[in-house]
């Protein structure tokens, strides 16, 4: 038999004993969001403790009405409950809530209809990145993001453009040309480089150790404008492999 809790209690809150081991965490941000769901609705939510006072469920309503100045606040006394029910249900209760979702659609007209009729929808809890996104969604794609475009017939930069963005520089050109290079830095030396060349592949795209293709990686190293190799911080990608033939073109 399904067993119905039939009374709410007032409980002194400095009787109610948080449970030692709550997984579920509490940030003063969200607390804060409780508090204000409290002075808003009122207490409706009440308290889930044992026999004795532990607090089961309900955490982070006893803290917000700690913040709210509340001397008692409604309980339900599951004291029926075994130690092995008690320490499960803890858990529980928050989990079985997260597995729920939402139907977005509905949610936005919802909350649009309240926003209409002047109510404060920061008090549902949402942050302003949720509810910028449910309100405008924007359109979706209609294609694959994954999908790789077709190559333009005219292509907007081409080898040798320089694209000035604020106090960034982006050329399009070849890493193991000391030209395109020397146009990029104009005579500024780097302090650190973090590099992912691909020329550690073999020509057919297959990660591989040609020891033709290994040698244009120490020459895009060697020609890197830094203020000194040994000093600054060069960051390489590569297979492990491959890394003792580079460091030994570097070195030479």
């Amino acid at each position: 038999m399904i067993r119905v809790s039939e009374s709410i209690e007032l409980v002194d809150i400095e009787a109610l004993v948080p449970y030692a081991r709550n997984s579920r965490m509490h940030s003063d941000a969200q607390v804060e969001q409780v508090a204000a769901s409290i002075k808003e609705f009122g207490f409706t939510n009440p308290v889930l403790i044992d026999g004795d006072g532990g607090i089961i469920a309900g955490h982070g309503r006893v803290l917000a009405a700690r913040k709210l100045g509340m001397v008692e606040v409604p309980c339900i006394r599951l004291g029926h409950l075994t130690e092995a029910q008690r320490r499960a249900y803890v858990i529980a209760d928050n989990k079985l809530a997260l597995n729920s979702g939402w139907d977005e659609k509905l949610l936005a007209l919802e909350i649009k209809d309240l926003a209409g009729m002047e109510f404060d929808i920061a008090l549902m809890g949402f942050d302003d990145g949720e509810l910028s996104a449910l309100l405008n969604p924007g359109k979706a794609g209609l294609t694959d993001p994954d999908d790789t475009p077709e190559v333009q017939p005219a292509p907007i930069s081409k080898l040798g453009d320089m694209w000035l963005m604020g106090n960034h520089r982006i050329i399009c050109g070849d890493s193991t040309d000391s030209g395109s290079v020397a146009l990029l830095m104009v005579g500024v030396m780097a302090d650190a480089v973090l590099t992912d060349p691909p020329y550690g592949q073999s020509q057919a795209g297959v990660p591989g150790d040609d020891p033709e293709n290994l040698a244009n990686v120490v020459k895009a190293v060697r020609i890197l404008p830094v203020t000194s190799i040994p000093a600054s911080s060069i960051l390489l990608f590569m297979f492990a492999k491959e890394a003792d033939i580079i460091s030994k073109g570097i070195g030479e």
